[in-house]
């Protein structure tokens, strides 16, 4: 199958459970993973920045990168995050990374030293080189504090072994122009839950999602209506998570989508710090909101 086929579509920015005393929960990261699929999504990335990657050492991230693609056993594709501020290390994790059964790659832009746009373009150049799997762009600008502009991703989008942008700015005129001028084949996918109707229907391909943890069957509904110009059905899907995945982010994620399924008794809420649980207020909201969804 063509990256266009397995990445258009539904794509959930997995969770990493963890016990209540903070080691990996691989028990109910086997369940997360039946429960995604029983979901229907189209595919799953592991060890993104909802998969709290960054407290995660290195022997945890193979041990997470090898469990998932056992329990996955080649029913869906799958997409594994590596990204990072020093291009040289990106690149040497890239190198080094035992990605079998693994499809593509999802690299955030780097945060903290805030390039400049040609030093992103040339830090993704180099990982487009490096990487044994095709490369997925992220922009991310409430976390990385730099902006990947349309320019920057046309220009990355004509590189070999670059498929696509998972784009989070919430920019959505930045997100029209690169739809508009990108090339045949290359994919935008939204990386924000409430913006992904409205840009599918602007021409994007997809979400990859954070809600979709807890309700996939809805998410992938939802955007395999949109993409099918279905947008009245489409819609009433949308808005019966809007709230909810706006008080997902309230008090940061993923402690909102991880109380959420604790509720589903998925996995506990445990979070590695400076992460914390939410807080009560936002809690009882989440919960609130779960018993209207039906």
């Amino acid at each position: 199958m063509s990256l266009q086929t397995n990445f258009t579509g539904t794509g959930v920015a997995v969770i990493t459970p963890f016990t209540a005393k903070g080691a990996v929960d691989f028990k109910s990261l086997s369940k997360i993973v039946e429960h995604l699929i029983k979901g229907k999504v189209e595919y799953l990335v592991v060890l993104g920045t909802t998969g709290e990657s960054v407290t995660l050492d290195r022997s945890e991230k193979e041990a997470v990168i090898a469990h998932v693609c056992e329990a996955n056993n080649n029913r869906l594709p799958l997409v594994l995050g590596i990204g990072g501020n020093d291009t040289r290390e990106v690149a040497r994790t890239l190198e080094t990374t035992q990605v079998d059964g693994y499809s593509a790659i999802l690299s955030a832009s780097p945060a903290y030293n805030k390039p400049s746009q040609r030093g992103i373009v040339e830090h993704y150049k180099v990982l487009a080189k490096a990487s044994p799997l095709p490369l997925l762009l992220y922009n991310v600008p409430g976390r990385t504090a730099s902006n990947l502009t349309a320019d920057t991703t046309i220009e990355l989008a004509h590189e070999t072994n670059i498929f696509g942008i998972k784009e989070a700015s919430g920019n959505l005129e930045q997100v029209m122009k690169i739809i508009k001028n990108r090339p045949p084949g290359f994919l935008v996918i939204s990386g924000d839950d409430n913006l992904s109707l409205p840009i599918i229907g602007c021409g994007g391909d997809g979400v990859i999602s954070v809600v979709a943890n807890a309700y996939p069957k809805i998410v992938a509904e939802m955007t395999r209506q949109a993409l099918s110009h279905n947008m009245r059905p489409a819609q009433r899907l949308h808005y019966k998570l809007t709230d909810l995945t706006e008080q997902l982010f309230a008090d940061g994620n993923p402690g909102g989508v991880k109380a959420v399924m604790q509720r589903l008794k998925l996995c506990t809420d445990t979070l590695r710090l400076p992460l914390v649980p939410i807080n009560d207020v936002v809690r009882k909201k989440l919960e609130k909101l779960m018993k209207e969804i039906k």
